[in-house]
């Protein structure tokens, strides 16, 4: 089958690898309709190469149809249409029973320390073959995949595998009060629909900040009250605040993650980092690393007293420094952590098969094949050609 591939710092190639097979009987493989390209994806083409091995297989964001299922799975039978979550997760664990499927203790990487393994998503995260793929084994058959039903486009479904989740716990994370105000940091994919949901769940006011003008436009059409980070420079917080009555808003959602822009000491050392050998690297990173914390110094800033920052943009630095005599004096309230897929399907489901609240079926960009994707992971990179939101159609 083909498939995409890591092969290097921002390198990525689409090669033939051996189909996927039904390995433990609870196993099923399925064939790959759709997958989407995600901005944590981006971590993988610039920062996190010392936990990849060249050849290792990409992705976290696919649907399709089930293939072959194994002897001891009941619930799923061929040619059913499923939707897979990005967290391997077994679905009976005490922490999965607790829904937090991105705990689970089956599949937790001890070895590293983390949490559950991910699909296509590094040695940290149990090195599991991704869904940039034509196929795809899916373990725990009857408990992973999300059934839907046939009639919708995949556009419809297939961003219940992380998007749709992962902006759902950001939202529900920050605790925005009814009526109330939230400031999202950055309009890629994930911020982008945190708007969309914070409206839908009552937010009474929804800003939007971002640099790139396509993002902001594309916000501001689903009526966010959007500032460009470029625009207002320092001058930024005071703006959001004289927009939130002096304050600042209840809530602030860090889309961003560890790749923000304005932290130049920390991108001179993660490509400095990026440039050692691999045991050397992860090594370091491990115990030293640090992200680009700019998108979190804002979000402490804006955030009124006694507000909640909510956290979906990935971080994996060890030694971050924090303002922790701010946060303590601001009584910042913080919560963050991968998003626990399973343990929104049912309140995302309805949004889903009752007309489109959300704008899913619109929310893609850009529609590629697969051999397109390393012309797409450059672009997605680069924020070239309005690309906010890739699909592959393997």
């Amino acid at each position: 089958m083909k498939a995409v591939t890591w092969q290097g710092r921002r390198n990525v190639t689409v090669e033939t690898v051996p189909d996927p097979q039904v390995v433990d009987p609870t196993d099923a493989v399925i064939k790959v309709t759709t997958t989407g390209l995600c901005g944590s994806d981006l971590h993988l083409y610039e920062v996190l190469g010392p936990f990849l091995d060249a050849g290792d297989i990409l992705g976290h964001e696919p649907m399709g149809v089930v293939a072959e299922v194994g002897p001891e799975v009941r619930e799923l039978k061929v040619g059913d249409r499923v939707v897979v979550p990005f967290n391997v997760s077994c679905g009976t664990c005490f922490m999965c029973e607790r829904g937090l499927h991105s705990q689970c203790e089956t599949t937790q990487v001890h070895e590293h320390g983390s949490g559950a393994s991910l699909f296509g998503y590094t040695k940290l995260y149990g090195q599991v073959p991704g869904g940039q793929a034509e196929y795809l084994r899916v373990p725990f058959a009857s408990t992973l995949p999300i059934p839907v039903p046939e009639g919708p486009p995949d556009d419809r479904f297939v961003f219940l595998s992380d998007v749709l989740p992962t902006a759902w716990q950001a939202v529900a994370y920050a605790d925005i009060p009814p009526g109330g105000s939230v400031a999202v940091l950055g309009l890629g994919p994930i911020g982008d629909m945190c708007t969309r949901i914070a409206a839908h769940r009552g937010a009474g006011q929804v800003i939007g900040i971002d640099l790139v003008p396509a993002r902001l436009a594309r916000a501001a059409g689903h009526g966010v009250q959007v500032f460009d980070l470029s625009e207002y420079g320092d001058e930024l917080v005071d703006a959001v605040r004289s927009a939130t009555g002096g304050r600042g808003p209840d809530a602030v959602i860090d889309a961003v993650g560890m790749e923000a822009h304005g932290s130049a000491a920390a991108k001179a050392a993660q490509t400095a980092t990026g440039l050692l050998p691999d045991a050397m690297a992860s090594a370091l990173m491990k115990k030293a690393g640090v992200d680009r914390l700019g998108a979190l110094q804002l979000a402490i800033e804006l955030v009124r007293r006694g507000g909640t920052i909510s956290l979906s943009g990935v971080y994996g630095g060890a030694v971050d420094p924090l303002p922790l005599l701010t946060m303590f004096d601001k009584q910042i309230q913080l919560r963050m952590g991968q998003a626990n897929v399973r343990r929104w399907v049912d309140d995302l489901m309805p949004l889903l098969t009752d007309g489109d609240p959300l704008g899913v079926e619109g929310f893609a960009t850009h529609h590629l094949s697969l051999d397109d994707a390393p012309r797409a992971y450059a672009a997605f990179q680069a924020k070239r050609d309005n690309m906010v939101k890739v699909l592959f159609r393997p």
